[in-house]
């Protein structure tokens, strides 16, 4: 099964620092545009959970057809998402 994954690290004021895109799937034109729109999305759901929980761990917060957004939240508070 060919797997892919988009991991991008977000600054507290939610512009993107950094993305990669790893995997072995054929890459469609819509991708980048689906993986932003779609982890923006989340962004919402992340802010929520990361004041109420101590895990800096947060799996499988969101999900879109067969994509799952897991986020790794540091002390300060950047995101890092995949």
């Amino acid at each position: 099964m060919a797997t892919t994954a988009c991991f991008i690290i977000v600054s507290r004021n939610d512009i993107p620092i950094y993305e990669a895109e790893v995997g072995s799937t054929v890459k469609r034109e819509d991708a980048a545009h689906l993986h932003q729109f779609i982890l923006h999305a989340a962004q919402d759901i992340v802010q929520d959970l990361a004041w109420t929980t101590s895990a800096m761990f947060l799996k499988a917060i969101d999900r879109f057809n067969d994509l799952v957004v897991s986020v790794y939240v540091t002390a300060g508070h950047i995101l890092l998402s995949e």
